[in-house]
């Protein structure tokens, strides 16, 4: 099997440009009126505050799992409105072998908006 091609270089410039930063979560609900099952989450981001996100995450976590868990969201993408909801970040996460998302976390905790460097 050949290996994948890496899509474009960028330049450390490019990534200092997008604000990946620490929340906990505080809030999950079920999102009803979502196309694809998701929830509405809300994460502590410290000096940045408290924003919110639609996330398609249910099949591996629920929403009481969700409390108090550290995510890694980009900060700065334009907010984005989904049915009746307006999200403010991108939670990030990896699709596993069956396209289902596992959230991007650090292992230890860490200080709320702390920047992914």
């Amino acid at each position: 099997m050949a290996n994948p091609v890496i899509k474009e270089t960028i330049h450390w410039q490019d990534f200092e440009k997008v604000e990946l930063r620490v929340g906990t979560i505080i809030r999950a609900e079920e999102f009803a009126k979502a196309k694809k099952p998701a929830y509405k989450v809300w994460a502590d981001f410290g000096e940045y505050g408290i924003k919110k996100t639609s996330a398609q995450i249910t099949q591996h976590y629920t929403c009481q799992e969700l409390l108090g868990q550290q995510i890694i969201g980009v900060l700065n993408f334009e907010p984005r409105q989904i049915a009746d909801f307006m999200s403010e970040f991108l939670l990030t996460g990896f699709a596993d072998e069956n396209g289902y998302i596992v959230l991007n976390q650090p292992k230890i905790k860490v200080p709320n908006g702390s920047k992914l460097i």
